[in-house]
């Protein structure tokens, strides 16, 4: 049996993160559950930690550091890392479909698809799934891969992360993973994956007008990073 540890990356979500908490357990899927703390201001490291997660301190803000951090303290078993938010809008019943590919050993990276799925109404903006489509569009082109969206619900073994390289600290982690995963031929999978509006506080990205901006920005200088880089 595989030993999976699912991470989720926390800034400032103590309403919903415990909620986020019982549906990963409840998915009984999970080894480990690793909540990253990046740098909150509310309990969320609190109520996590009571929930029975693994809680780990980011204190500098940024969506890839914290998914960093925690990769750095998985446990020495684990086999497949899980990623996914903490605001409640990910669906943990899908971890079983995430994982079981990359447990039967006939893929090593497998990512969910928000736009293939089922979307409750405002779960997603139009920026979201334009610029998923689009950055899919691209990566075709370059590397013969069909991906439809930047999900953050996704499933990879250890040891292909690990050879990958991950080094974006910001809103591009996710792009970069997939272009990576790309260029070292692992074999991919993306599944539908349904998706819902956040279970409470306000989202970094699509909650504000600066931080849609700050996060596309990152986005296409990760891709253009990625591209044009050598190996």
């Amino acid at each position: 049996m595989s030993y999976v540890s699912v991470i989720i990356p926390a800034l400032n979500e103590e309403e919903p993160i415990a909620g986020v908490m019982r549906e990963v357990a409840a998915a009984k899927i999970p080894s480990e559950i690793i909540v990253v703390d990046n740098g909150s201001t509310d309990q969320t490291a609190y109520r996590a930690r009571a929930a029975g997660a693994k809680v780990v301190a980011e204190p500098k803000h940024g969506y890839g550091r914290a998914c960093i951090a925690g990769t750095r303290a998985l446990s020495p078993e684990c086999d497949i890392v899980v990623f996914l938010d903490g605001d409640g809008s990910d669906r943990p019943e899908f971890m079983k479909q995430l994982v079981d590919p990359i447990a039967h050993g006939t893929h090593d990276f497998v990512i969910g698809s928000r736009t293939r799925g089922e979307r409750e109404p405002g779960s997603m903006n139009l920026q979201q799934i334009f610029s998923g489509r689009i950055a899919g569009l691209i990566l075709r082109l370059l590397y013969g891969v069909r991906y439809t969206d930047m999900c953050p619900f996704r499933a990879i073994r250890r040891d292909a992360l690990e050879r990958l390289g991950m080094r974006e600290q910001t809103y591009g982690w996710n792009l970069e993973m997939q272009m990576k995963a790309a260029r070292a031929r692992l074999r991919i999978l993306e599944i539908p994956v349904n998706h819902r509006r956040r279970a409470g506080g306000t989202s970094k990205v699509s909650g504000t007008l600066r931080g849609t901006f700050v996060a596309g920005v990152r986005i296409i200088a990760t891709l253009v990073r990625i591209a044009f880089a050598r190996s």
